[in-house]
């Protein structure tokens, strides 16, 4: 790493400076320029379906103790949690498979997602603080933001993607959402069923989670997370069945060689081996003109892809949490704002909205669920 990732005199950041033998080493490699701990982790990030990250504090205090005894330069990351709000969360791919990051960017950081001080703070804190010239004190530590709950507010359905379809791309194969210029979000890949009408269906190399449909009717899930790219569909009654993939384009890996992820059927898709062609490509970016423009319907139906809607009123704002145990999976608006995606599968069950994403008043809430036909509420927390 140090050979690739070095140039002559410029300082040299290890991630992370743990002992004397990597700055050893860097200066030895590259004499004569400063050498620092450029990433020093007092937490680490949590993909969907795992337990929350936890790294245990007493080895961040050790190696702080060596960077600060041998008068090192390092710098934390991160000291301050934060969110990958919208469509901005990544996705590791470390020998596991994909592994999509969640909408919280918390980190277990000494300074948490909502911008408290943690017990992990206070222990790092005392222990710079230690440091200090016998005169010296630390600063006080600002007071907490301000945080807050609302009551349950109950959820109407409000229109649905099938009600909202854009104009189609046709395409002899499906490709990905980029070659379409759309970058994130969702896509609908249809076709009609001329030869085999039923059997086994095969999405090869699928970005990254899909709702399939035959007919209008739900059939089940792709999840690349968990290498599931097939399914077997009923065969069709009408005399061409129309087979509906519904894509969603989850976090991009950010790391190493599969950087190039491109995102939605990225490959083809075969019927008992034979490869399906004639496609029509409906693209859902799901962006703030998407939403805003969204065309209400009076019964969305039992289909799922449903949007639904509620509204709250305030009397003050702050920060607070909202919780999405009600649903499944999906994106979650307020006041035009995208909090990001939520999923059943947890560890994160409540989304961050910020202060000044609210109003006192009456306050806008759509979600798109993939899966639930029928209303859900929500309530709103002053913490995860």
């Amino acid at each position: 790493m140090l050979e690739a990732g070095t140039l002559p005199g410029c300082a040299v950041g290890l991630d992370s400076g743990s002992d004397e033998d990597d700055f050893e080493l860097a200066r030895r490699m590259n004499p004569g320029v400063p050498v620092f701990s450029s990433e020093t982790y007092p937490g680490w990030l949590t993909h969907w379906g795992e337990d929350w990250a936890r790294p245990a504090t007493g080895a961040q205090l050790r190696e702080v103790k060596f960077l600060m005894d041998s008068r090192k330069s390092f710098n934390f990351y991160v000291i301050h949690g934060g969110t990958n709000f919208g469509f901005t969360a990544g996705a590791n791919s470390g020998g596991k498979g994909y592994e999509p990051d969640l909408t919280s960017y918390d980190y277990d950081a000494p300074i948490n997602e909502q911008g408290r001080a943690t017990p992990k703070y206070m222990a790092l804190r005392k222990l710079i603080g230690l440091y200090l010239p016998k005169s010296a004190r630390l600063p006080p530590i600002p007071d907490p933001v301000p945080a807050m709950s609302f009551p349950e507010t109950e959820l109407v359905p409000l229109t649905s993607i099938w009600d909202n379809m854009p104009a189609p791309i046709h395409s002899v194969q499906p490709r990905p959402f980029e070659m379409y210029g759309q970058d994130y979000g969702f896509m609908l890949y249809t076709t009609r069923l001329i030869g085999h009408k039923g059997g086994k269906l095969t999405v090869i190399d699928l970005h990254d989670y899909a709702t399939v449909f035959l007919d209008g009717k739900y059939i089940g899930t792709l999840d690349r997370r968990l290498g599931i790219n097939s399914i077997d569909i009923p065969r069709g009654e009408s005399r061409y069945p129309l087979l509906e993939i519904f894509v969603e384009g989850m976090g991009r890996i950010n790391f190493a060689h599969s950087m190039i992820d491109r995102k939605g059927i990225t490959d083809r898709v075969t019927l008992n081996g034979m490869t399906l062609m004639n496609w029509e490509v409906y693209g859902y970016p799901m962006d703030e003109e998407f939403i805003s423009a969204l065309k209400p319907a009076g019964t969305p139906g039992e289909k799922p892809g449903i949007f639904f809607r509620g509204t709250f009123e305030l009397e003050t704002t702050a920060d607070t949490f909202i919780d999405m145990t009600n649903f499944v999976k999906g994106f979650v608006w307020v006041n035009g704002h995208n909090l990001g995606r939520y999923w059943e599968i947890g560890p994160q069950t409540r989304l961050y909205c910020p202060a000044p994403w609210l109003k006192t008043g009456e306050n806008e809430i759509i979600i798109f669920d993939l899966h639930r036909t029928t209303p859900g509420s929500i309530r709103g927390f002053p913490s995860m």
